[in-house]
């Protein structure tokens, strides 16, 4: 089976490839446009593989897209801008990218009869104090990010109801692990704790996110990828329900590094306080079911960016900042 992998040299991008050559039956296809969030040093170790290629180009390319999706039995589409804070900043690439994108890739599937899965987020509902968001919820998106990725799925669905396209969307909860950008809270917790430097925590730190171990994120995705019916929907979580504070603490502690490290700064225009998905659909549907328990993987977390110093060499400072303050 032939694979092109949208965003490939992203956090879940690349993780989701490195799993997928572990098939000898699959082949990969990585297209990426090197933006801000990609990190050529995250397949470093399988650019000689025989059963994969890396393309530098931006999924806005109507051409080049085309010509790829002639040639691959299906699209995994991680290509997307997917920062929150500069999104506030700048929104434009988020529209360009999340849903000028996304077309180009659904006329590509829609000409050459091929298979999408689109790669979406648990903020395309919005806050929710208590309630966890169905495949059925509605849509409320509160930051211009979230709103390309809403957009996004609202295309996709469109092309399956008027052109019966093959397509699939999935909704993940917040990802962790290794090789994501130290944009993120964990990653820049480790990074920063590691240097004795100050962990900046917006308002009171108390803004629940569900994590998941990003390996079970591509498990789930190879599940829908291969026993997915077209046309639907899938929420991906794994219950680890958290504050960012807690989740700061819990890494200070595994660190062994003092909690006055952490440093509370202005909250975040229109910062969501809760996001939670209900993933019975694909646990009961597809019989998938997350296999690291939080800890475990925080841990292995922790040692993986310990002992991966040269992947940590390429990070640029503008990563610890905060775009929509130093605009």
């Amino acid at each position: 089976m032939k694979i092109l992998v949208t965003g490939g040299l992203g956090f879940i991008g690349s993780n989701f490839i490195l799993h997928a050559l572990r098939n000898p039956k699959l082949r990969i296809t990585n297209i990426d446009a090197g933006l801000p969030g990609s990190n050529v040093q995250n397949l470093k170790q399988v650019k000689n593989n025989a059963r994969y290629r890396y393309i530098k180009g931006n999924i806005t390319n109507k051409k080049l897209v085309d010509k790829l999706a002639s040639d691959i039995d299906a699209i995994v589409n991680f290509a997307a801008e997917s920062h929150v804070d500069r999104s506030i900043s700048d929104p434009q690439p988020f529209i360009d990218s999340n849903i000028y994108g996304t077309y180009t890739l659904l006329e590509a599937v829609r000409r050459h009869r091929k298979k999408l899965i689109q790669i979406s987020t648990d903020e395309v509902f919005g806050s929710l104090k208590s309630a966890n968001a169905t495949e059925r919820y509605p849509y409320n998106p509160s930051s211009p990010y979230a709103a390309s990725k809403a957009a996004a799925e609202n295309l996709v669905n469109s092309y399956f109801i008027t052109y019966d396209s093959d397509v699939i969307t999935t909704r993940c909860t917040n990802n962790y692990g290794p090789r994501q950008s130290p944009e993120k809270l964990i990653p820049k917790t480790i990074l920063l704790a590691e240097q004795n430097k100050k962990i900046p925590i917006y308002g009171t730190g108390k803004n629940i996110r569900d994590w998941i171990f990003v390996q079970d994120h591509c498990d789930a995705i190879f599940r829908v990828l291969f026993e997915g019916k077209r046309g639907e929907s899938y929420n991906i979580s794994a219950n680890n329900e958290a504050d960012n504070l807690k989740i700061v603490k819990k890494i200070l502690k595994i660190m062994e590094k003092s909690e006055n490290l952490i440093e509370f700064t202005s909250d975040r225009p229109g910062h969501d306080f809760r996001y939670s998905l209900n993933s019975n659909k694909i646990r009961r549907k597809l019989s998938w079911r997350p296999i690291h328990k939080f800890e475990d993987g925080l841990e292995q977390t922790i040692e993986w960016y310990q002992q991966n110093k040269e992947w940590r060499r390429h990070i640029k400072n503008e990563a610890f900042t905060i775009p929509w303050k130093t605009r």
